[in-house]
């Protein structure tokens, strides 16, 4: 089963990753000006995740395909590693839909 880890980042910001069963990051999260923030972020990612047109099939200008999750406002609250090929981006995306909805919270600011 998936989890979220809450982590704060050198400049203060908090961010989430979203991690596999197997510990693999799948999604990592924009930088929160708060905790709360980034609590209310994971919730985004649990209820957008499930929606297959809240996810944007991206390419970086090294040609390696990526994803990203939207909120309903449009605004990206996930994004994903660089991936080899299509297939394993769209295998991503089918990890973060089966590990998003009922992941557990780490929060390793405390």
């Amino acid at each position: 089963m998936g989890k979220f880890v809450i982590t704060k980042r050198a400049n203060g910001e908090f961010q989430f990753n979203l991690k596999a069963g197997n510990g693999q990051t799948i999604l990592t999260s924009e930088g929160y000006a708060s905790k709360a923030s980034a609590v209310n972020g994971i919730e985004s990612v649990k209820t957008n995740s499930q929606d297959d047109s809240r996810y944007s099939k991206e390419e970086s200008k090294s040609g390696k395909p990526y994803f990203t999750l939207k909120a309903g406002n449009g605004q990206i609250i996930g994004t994903s590693e660089m991936y080899e090929s299509n297939s394993a981006r769209d295998n991503g995306i089918a990890s973060v839909k089966s590990n998003a909805a009922d992941a557990a919270v780490d929060d390793q600011t405390v």
